[in-house]
């Protein structure tokens, strides 16, 4: 309504000059020449307005507009309102952005903002403490032009961003990098380094010191053994509770060696790169194992079937494989009771290779599901000791699917048995006819 009213305003403004100018040019006989004089004023004064309305746009660094009166008054007002306006929101805006580069500076880790071409648009001090990469020297330059590790070459070309990717720093080489990508907004791309050397160190000092002790203690143990088989395989008869002192003597000293052994294998896993892989036959592992845990299996009776339905080989260590399918078989058999049911299943669904093991026994909780991986976690402590597990045949197999692509799946259900499945990528498959 405003409009059309200032619309109005103008032509009753307009239509009044030309009267006027017609009656003025009446009382001197000249109607039409007082009107085109009347005419070219209108013109040359709106045309004088345009032009300063248009240096103070373009020319001019003053915040006030041009002092004028009617129309032209009226618009400049209402610009200057509407650049004020403007201003303030630029204002807020900039203090968002310098709140957000506080923040991102406050970070102990290193961040980038890059674009969806991965060139590099803004990053923090971090940044170049750890990465080498400095703002806004290396504006518009691609990350990987600066990063010039393979293993960040390959996690890019993967575009897999789940995981971190893990390397050196290029500017302090005894600084160990995790690096992780993740999607900014709808057309960037947020890069955090965080300096995990510590953690890397605790780590190491972690796996040297289990892979040491375990060692010395390989040595007592067997010193240990071979005396209580030395006095049991005597003539000499001892009294019942001498005889049932050395019993629990060897079956502890048992069970410690299978712990000092796990402890082993998971270190020997940990420590193993996987970088020297082979194609393994999983048809003719499987049935080795089968026939192994059936030989074992003599005092519990289960009943052990097969369900092969592939070929497909995998490629990887046959040691670490033999070793992660191993574990879950034992811990059907260790944990079925007596006379139960385990199902030993290769099939191919999806693209992907799954081995399993299902079993009938009592199964697994559902709050101890996830916690299954972790080392000496064990759900019923009494009821591991008596079947001798240690809570690290899980975590041997959790390490050994990470060397070779490939997912541990765990259904269980209260009452009614487990499965426990290996799921093994794709891009570890070759058929073998």
């Amino acid at each position: 309504m405003h409009f059309s009213s200032s619309f109005i305003t103008i032509i009753y403004r307009l239509v009044g000059w030309l009267v006027a100018s017609a009656f003025v040019g009446w009382l001197f006989n000249h109607v039409l020449l007082a009107m085109l004089a009347t005419t070219l004023f209108l013109l040359v004064w709106h045309y004088h307005h345009l032009f300063t309305l248009s240096n103070w746009l373009l020319r001019s660094k003053a915040l006030s507009p041009p002092q004028a009166k009617g129309i032209w008054g009226d618009l400049y007002d209402g610009l200057y309102r509407q650049m004020k306006r403007q201003r303030n929101k630029q204002k807020q805006l900039n203090e968002k952005i310098r709140r957000f580069r506080d923040g991102a500076e406050a970070l102990p880790d290193a961040a980038l903002m890059l674009s969806e071409e991965l060139t590099i648009e803004w990053g923090n001090k971090k940044a170049q403490q750890l990465l080498g990469v400095r703002w806004p020297d290396d504006f518009t330059l691609r990350i990987d032009n600066l990063l010039r590790a393979p293993e960040f070459s390959d996690y890019l070309a993967q575009e897999d961003f789940e995981h971190p990717c893990l390397l050196l720093s290029p500017i302090q080489s005894d600084v160990q990098l995790e690096i992780r990508l993740m999607a900014y907004g709808s057309e960037n791309v947020l890069l955090l380094a965080r300096d995990i050397s510590n953690l890397q160190r605790l780590e190491d000092m972690r796996r040297d010191f289990v892979a040491n002790v375990s060692h010395e203690l390989k040595t007592p143990l067997t010193v240990v053994r071979g005396y209580v088989e030395m006095i049991q395989g005597s003539q000499t008869t001892f009294e019942p509770h001498w005889q049932k002192a050395f019993e629990t003597i060897e079956g502890q000293v048992s069970r410690m060696d299978r712990l000092v052994e796990q402890l082993l294998n998971l270190a020997k896993v940990e420590n193993n790169s996987g970088d020297e892989k082979q194609l393994i036959n999983m048809v003719q592992l499987i049935r080795t194992l089968v026939d192994e845990a059936s030989w074992l299996n003599q005092k519990k009776q289960h009943k052990i079937s097969t369900n092969i339905s592939t070929d497909v080989a995998v490629l990887g260590s046959e040691v670490e494989l033999k070793s992660a399918c191993a574990n879950l078989l034992a811990n059907a058999i260790a944990y079925t009771p007596p006379g139960g049911i385990i199902e030993v299943s290769w099939q191919l669904k999806d693209n992907k290779a799954i081995f399993s093991v299902k079993d009938n026994g009592d199964g697994i909780k559902p709050e101890h599901l996830n916690r299954l991986t972790e080392r000496f976690y064990r759900i019923d402590r009494s009821r591991s000791r008596d079947t001798g597990g240690s809570g690290l045949g899980l975590a041997i197999v959790k390490h050994v699917l990470h060397h070779h692509k490939a997912e541990l799946v765990i259904t269980s259900h209260w009452g009614k048995g487990s499965d426990f499945s290996i799921f093994f990528d794709e891009s570890t498959l070759q058929h073998t006819s």
